[in-house]
């Protein structure tokens, strides 16, 4: 699934909008927004698809029929 940059918008001005409406401590404004933002941030790059391209490299051991292994090298990948 491609990141949603509007859904992290709506989010975000969500956040400014509970702030504006309402008299608050400025420490604890702030402590709010940070969390606020930072809750939103976690679930915008929790959001995307990790797809890897194909091709990386492994070792593998044991009989036809019972192989085990793992990745030898590094892959590369783009979010979506």
């Amino acid at each position: 699934m491609a990141l949603n940059k509007t859904s992290l918008e709506q989010e975000l001005q969500a956040a400014f909008d509970v702030e504006s409406d309402v008299e608050v401590d400025p420490a604890q404004a702030r402590a709010r927004m940070a969390k606020a933002i930072a809750d939103a941030v976690d679930r915008f790059v929790k959001s995307g698809t990790v797809t890897v391209s194909p091709g990386i490299p492994v070792s593998t051991a044991g009989s036809a029929t019972a192989q085990t292994g793992a990745t030898t090298g590094t892959g590369t990948g783009t979010i979506q």
